[in-house]
């Protein structure tokens, strides 16, 4: 046996007894031997560094240092959840998904573990990537520190693995391995961690991959993603995912009814307790692929899955003040100072209460003694009041009516459940937030600045907004606390290489209200220019594909105050990209389709939806969302939703299949 056979043979046996010992729970050799031909294998690997691999067993002890994360862009992007909190929420889901999917839907539910979502790209059976979620669209590479974890297989077993592909999970860190940590923290004095979940979140940042190697940290595998792969349901995908040597969880229920979902849900929400994990619900997902690919996307989440969450964790406290919080558009909202209590693994101090109009409802008074939980077991609120030790010479609370920044008076438009502060250039936490929002990772992402630094350069004078950053020098910065040499360097740097940021972004970066990323994506791609937007009216902005009356109202607003014209000029003077990068815009190979709005709604044999619509935006045409009297024709496909065709009938609009839509295109 050569060298290199043997180093292969040790690689392989420690794969098999890593996935069973952290994935099946069954090891077939003792510790002890284990370690042993692990120490032979690095020695043979020392000696023998033409033969390395980066996929080798010795890798999970980690040792590469990380000093900036790299940001990588998610092939296919990894959206969020809906979520569900009873029975008709789950109801109205189904109705929902009833009027496009004919056919009988079977769900498959699985237990919803609270963690740090991840992303594994496979190559050719071998680990390439580990990507956090980041904004869905781009997330961090941890690639190193996830080789550290043992039930992240490094190389796959099985004979029909693709080519490439991605795994979905959730990183996590079990309640007995958390459990330890904080045993070994006391015992040297230290502060314990606060809960599994934000512990396993912030190891996976940790720069020194050995550090992470020592974590007791766990990846639970559940959903595949890519083309061409050998299943054809959800529930098929765990079962193929765990033959290739995924850790997947074994609790997993294919049901053919929402009452067969809600049984799942109410069993697990009282079993949920005895597991090792943390769990915060129940995801429920449309099984068959086919029925997913027709059912498609909203912006934010897949319209086949669905979050249970289970009914947060409740407590009492006493409210000791009320204050007020001013947010980047002036949005006041109020803040129930409490007595602190712990919920769900956390401290809480602090809870939201909303708005006047909650505050009235609740009738909450300074002193009560209130209920709190988490909502979706994230965000603190007051959901009721224990009126039976109410001091009985307690008054109601008087709203507030001045800003607690600025003490300009408060006002509330008709239809707004908010009041706001209409000081939008001199409110400090108005203008420091604006500067947070452009300066933030999906906006203009400038490195070197932070929100500390930001309130610090407002304080003093030296930027009054973020068309000021531009301006500052090095010599300005060394006099502030805490500002080096180096760190000044990075900041000027940082704010000079984001003329570079990409014109939607930009555009999303100046804060107008309702414009979120994904508005400011689609004005972008529509007016190509900032001059072309300013000028546009409501009305034309309604036309622009799924853009409503609020949005387009705001956007008017925007471009009619003087305020924010001189900054967009000051932008431009500047070198800030305000016109879209050509290259971004869908390459049109011909006008055929041009002025045509057309609807994609089916699933296809030879191309896919998502080849459909980009192939009309080729062509000069416009993908609708919906059908109405401006659709041209429909591409339809197997399955399309009956309230669809009954709609394109009583419209008279024409029905193409695939390979009618092809042949027009291919006729040039």
């Amino acid at each position: 046996m050569t060298i290199q056979q043997e180093i292969e043979k040790l690689r392989n046996q420690l794969h098999q007894y890593n996935h069973e010992y952290y994935v099946l729970d069954t090891p077939s050799i003792s510790d002890y031997d284990f370690d042993m031909l692990l120490k032979q294998l690095q020695e043979l690997e020392a000696k023998h560094p033409e033969f390395d691999d980066e996929n080798s067993p010795t890798k999970r002890v980690g040792g590469a240092i990380t000093k900036k994360f790299n940001t990588v862009v998610h092939d296919q992007r990894m959206y969020s959840l809906d979520n569900s909190y009873n029975k008709e929420d789950l109801l109205a889901w189904e109705k929902r998904i009833q009027k496009v999917v004919e056919e009988k839907i079977e769900y498959t539910c699985e237990l919803k573990y609270d963690g740090a979502s991840i992303s594994l790209t496979y190559e050719n059976g071998k680990l390439l990537k580990a990507v956090t979620r980041g904004d869905g669209f781009q997330g961090d590479d941890i690639t190193e520190n996830i080789k550290t974890i043992k039930s992240v297989p490094l190389t796959l077993q099985g004979s029909d693995i693709p080519e490439k592909f991605d795994i979905r999970g959730e990183i996590v860190l079990p309640f007995k391995g958390f459990q330890k940590m904080n045993e070994e923290r006391l015992a040297i004095g230290e502060v314990p961690y606060a809960n599994p979940r934000n512990t396993a979140s912030g190891s996976l940042k940790l720069q020194d991959s050995s550090e992470v190697a020592k974590r007791p940290l766990e990846c639970l595998l559940y959903s595949l993603v890519g083309s061409q792969l050998p299943i054809k349901t959800q529930f098929e995908s765990l079962e193929k995912a765990r033959s290739w040597g995924f850790k997947v969880p074994q609790i997993a229920y294919k049901a053919s009814s929402i009452d067969e979902v809600l049984t799942f849900v109410e069993v697990w929400d009282k079993k949920r307790h005895d597991l090792p994990y943390e769990t915060d619900g129940v995801v429920i997902k449309v099984n068959d692929l086919q029925q997913q690919e027709l059912l498609g996307h909203t912006a934010k989440a897949p319209r086949w899955a669905m979050a249970y969450k289970f009914k947060a964790e409740q407590v009492a406290t006493t409210l000791e003040s009320v204050s007020y919080q001013v947010g980047r558009t002036g949005a006041i909202t109020p803040v129930a100072n409490l007595f602190p209590v712990e919920i769900a693994g956390t401290t809480v101090k602090r809870a939201s209460l909303h708005n006047a109009d909650q505050i009235a409802k609740l009738d909450v008074r300074e002193f009560d003694e209130v209920y709190v939980e988490k909502g979706g077991e994230i965000i603190p609120k007051i959901v009721g009041v224990n009126l039976e030790k109410r001091n009985p010479e307690s008054l109601p609370l008087q709203y507030a009516t001045h800003c607690p920044e600025c003490h300009t008076e408060l006002v509330r438009t008709e239809g707004d459940a908010k009041h706001y502060c209409p000081n939008e250039e001199t409110c400090p936490p108005q203008v420091i937030g604006r500067i947070e929002h452009y300066i933030s990772r999906k906006a203009m992402d400038i490195e070197g600045l932070g929100g500390e630094t930001v309130a610090q350069l407002v304080k003093e004078g030296l930027i009054h907004d973020f068309t000021d950053l531009y301006t500052l020098t090095i010599d300005q910065l060394l006099p502030l606390d805490r500002m080096a040499q180096k760190s000044a360097e990075n900041l000027v740097n940082g704010v000079a290489a984001s003329v570079k940021i990409p014109f939607e972004k930009v555009l999303f970066a100046l804060g107008i209200r309702f414009v979120g990323e994904t508005v400011a994506k689609k004005l972008a791609f529509h007016f190509k220019n900032i001059d072309a937007l300013k000028i546009a009216d409501k009305q034309t902005l309604e036309n622009v594909d799924e853009i409503g009356t609020k949005i387009a109202e705001s956007v008017v607003q925007y471009f009619s105050e003087r305020n924010n014209m001189e900054r967009i000029e000051r932008l431009k003077s500047f070198g800030v990209q305000m016109t879209i990068d050509e290259s971004q815009l869908p390459k049109i190979s011909s006008a055929i389709l041009e002025g045509k709005t057309i609807v994609v709604s089916g699933v296809f044999e030879k191309v896919s939806r998502n080849e459909l619509k980009k192939l009309i935006e080729e062509n000069g045409g416009k993908v609708g969302s919906s059908i109405s009297s401006k659709t041209a024709f429909i591409v339809a496909g197997d399955k399309m939703g009956p309230s669809k065709l009954e709609k394109a009938q009583k419209l008279g609009i024409d029905l193409w299949d695939e390979n009618q839509f092809l042949e027009e295109i291919n006729r040039l």
